[in-house]
Order: C-alpha cells, then sequence, then structure tokens
C-alpha cells in the first residue's frame, strides 16, 4: 500500500517545534527564508534533477496547457527565483516545507515528506562555504534534539579530475559525470571504451529499450531525435579508445570506501602507484576533514565512499549524507552544485551548496534515541 502521511496533532506539534528551532538557528546565521510555490513547471527539472528524480515527479497539465509538476526538490526553484530577480551574492537562503516525490518501487515510504533547508550562493571560497553548510546541517540537528549520527562523504570534483585525463570528447565526459551516482553505469561504459566500444546496440535495439519505457520523459525532443542521437553516439564511441591504465586506475577508485581516513590513504597511494598528480581535489579533502572535526565530529563516525554521488544529477563536487547513529535511516543530505545556477539561465558560473534535512526522520529518529516528542 502506499503510504499517504497522516499528520496526528503530536506530530504536528513535534515537526512544528523542530522546525521553529532548526529555523532559528538559520536566521541567526544570516539565512533568510523563502518558500517556492508547491506547484512548479516541470521544464526545470527535466533535464536538471536527474533520471532518479524524474520518474519520481507527479506532474500534471494545467487549463492552459502548461505543464506542471509537485516540487520533487526545493533546491531548484529556490536557485531559478534567484537567477530570475539577480539575486546579489552571496545569497543566503532557507526554507521549511513539503517535497512530493513517487516511490514507485519502495511503497512503505511517504509520497510527501518536509524538508527543512538552506543554499548558500556566490561564495567564493568553496571550502569556506562547504564548512558553512556542514556546520548548519550538523548544528540544525542539534538544535532539533538529535545529537549522535554518522556521515557518509564523496567528491565528484576528484572523479572529474580522473576524467579530464582521459582523451574524451567533452559530451562524453559529461556523460560520465552526469551518471556517476548510477551504480555499474559508470563501470561499463568505461569498459566498453577501453576496448574501443566493440558492442554497439542497432537502431532495434535502442527502439527496444525505448519501448522498454513508455513513461520516460523525453525532454523536448521527438522520438526519432532521441534515436539518431543514440545511433550518433554509439559510432563515435566505436571509434574511442581509452588508456587501459587510467580505465583501470578509476575503476580501482571506485571500490574504495570505508573509515575516510583509512579511504583518502587509499586513494593516495593508488594515484602515487598509477603516477597521477590530483593535488586540489585531496587538498580539499584534507580540508573537509579538519573542518568536520572542528566541528564536533568524531572522525570515526565518518566514511568516505570514492563511488558516492546523490541521485541529484545537479550536484558536481562535494557531496554528502548524514545517517541515523545505527545507519538505518538517513535524516539528512547536501552538497556542491557550481553549474545550476548557469543551467537555469546565470550569465555565469555561480558557487553553490547546500543541505536539507528530512524533519519527519529526525523526530523519528530522536524518539528511538529515547528523545521523545
Amino acid at each position: 500500500m502506499v503510504a499517504f502521511p497522516y499528520y496526528r496533532p503530536a506530530d504536528i506539534e513535534a515537526l512544528n517545534a523542530q522546525a521553529v528551532a532548526i529555523l532559528k538557528l538559520f536566521a541567526s546565521r544570516g539565512y533568510a527564508r523563502e518558500e517556492p510555490s508547491i506547484l512548479q513547471p516541470a521544464e526545470i527539472f527535466l533535464d536538471r534533477a536527474g533520471e532518479e528524480i524524474r520518474r519520481r515527479t507527479f506532474t500534471l497539465t494545467d487549463l492552459s496547457g502548461r505543464d506542471l509538476c509537485l516540487r520533487p526538490d526545493l533546491t531548484i526553484p529556490i536557485c531559478k527565483d534567484a537567477v530570475d530577480r539577480a539575486a546579489k551574492f552571496p545569497a543566503r537562503i532557507c526554507y521549511n516545507g513539503l517535497a512530493f516525490r513517487h516511490q514507485p518501487s519502495e511503497t512503505h515510504l511517504p509520497t510527501q515528506f518536509f524538508q527543512a533547508g538552506a543554499e548558500l550562493l556566490g561564495l567564493e571560497d568553496a571550502g569556506e562555504g562547504e564548512r558553512e553548510i556542514m556546520g548548519l546541517t550538523f548544528d540544525g540537528l542539534r538544535a532539533a534534539g538529535l545529537k549522535n549520527f554518522r556521515m557518509v562523504f564523496g567528491d565528484l570534483a576528484l572523479f572529474a579530475a580522473l576524467v579530464d585525463t582521459l582523451e574524451l570528447p567533452a559530451h562524453w565526459r559529461a556523460r560520465l559525470l552526469r551518471h556517476f551516482w548510477r551504480a555499474g553505469y559508470v563501470e561499463t561504459l568505461l569498459a566498453r571504451l577501453g576496448q574501443g566500444s566493440k558492442t554497439r546496440h542497432s537502431r532495434a535495439q535502442i527502439e527496444a529499450m525505448l519501448d522498454g519505457r513508455p513513461n520516460a520523459p523525453l525532454a523536448g525532443r521527438s522520438r526519432e531525435e532521441i534515436i539518431a542521437r543514440a545511433l550518433d553516439r554509439e559510432a563515435e564511441a566505436a571509434g574511442l579508445r581509452l588508456d587501459s591504465v587510467l580505465v583501470g586506475v578509476i575503476t580501482r577508485l571506485f571500490d574504495i570506501a570505508g573509515p575516510v581516513e583509512e579511504a583518502l590513504a587509499q586513494i593516495r597511494a593508488l594515484l602515487k602507484t598509477a603516477g597521477i598528480a590530483l593535488e586540489a581535489p585531496l587538498a580539499a579533502m584534507d580540508a573537509r576533514l579538519a573542518a568536520i572535526k572542528s566541528l564536533g565530529l568524531d572522525l570515526a563516525q565518518v566514511r568516505f565512499t570514492a563511488h558516492f554521488g546523490r541521485n541529484m544529477e545537479y550536484y558536481s563536487g562535494f557531496v554528502f549524507e548524514l545517517w541515523s547513529d545505527d545507519g538505518a535511516c538517513q535524516i539528512a543530505a547536501g552538497g556542491r552544485y557550481d553549474t545550476l545556477m548557469q543551467s537555469l539561465g546565470a550569465p555565469r558560473p555561480v558557487s553553490a551548496v547546500g543541505c536539507a534535512i528530512r524533519t519527519e526522520a529526525v523526530l523519528a529518529c530522536r524518539t528511538a534515541q529515547g528523545g521523545g516528542r
């Protein structure tokens, strides 16, 4: 049975109290609250949130023929508004409200849930911005009454730096980065390119794949345009052959996961053996570790996973999730999305990083930890 939440008086009171505490903390750090419309233009999510979120988005058409959706995410509409009103940077924006997502294979999960979050837009010092958002998230959970939690993080910038060492056309690099978080996809694609992509799909096979996904969004393209583009990509891939050593390094990188200090030591050893120097992303990770420690989270509670990306495809660098102390429930998440603002119409790239706290999950964890409502 699909989970349609019903908020009883005790739930409403507890969630409101949490929201007040979190928003008070955000305000004390200079974040101004905004409230995007629940109904949003569907088009702004199509090519930015990613396939995983697109298939979970509730869409509708209004009487004038406009394609709308219930907001599956609040970051995109907040950033779109900042672009439209030519906001002055740095801008600090926070929110608290409902998001809506279809759960096709997880019907026990709610179709709507409360989020409290913050977006830091246009702060040029990337390290300082990440530290600010991590501190905001940690302290937001503590303000809500949750004292113990774990962290897992990754860095798409490290993978991007490795991809830049490959002799690939720009759109192939973008494809690898965009689908980084999809388990097995990038590994399969790299293996194909490393072998000269001997396997090619025929037109009939591509048509069959489309027929197998009749409800997949077409992002404004016709079926024939999608087929033609796929055939062009197949032909181009057949002529590419990547350096097998570099492919091997990336593949081995994906296997690295564990306690953060051990994982980073493994990454350094792997890159050193391969003769690859990636000092900038490694220095950024060292700075994050120092920031995490200074914010009061024990590094024993922190894991690094090289093949870790959130299912929102607009993330472009540092990404993180916070979990309950027993690891059973995700309670917050966030990361860096430096390409999103320009894709929404900003005249230039804008440094951006944010977080979202799942307040209903926080309440459930507090109750489980004996914190009550």
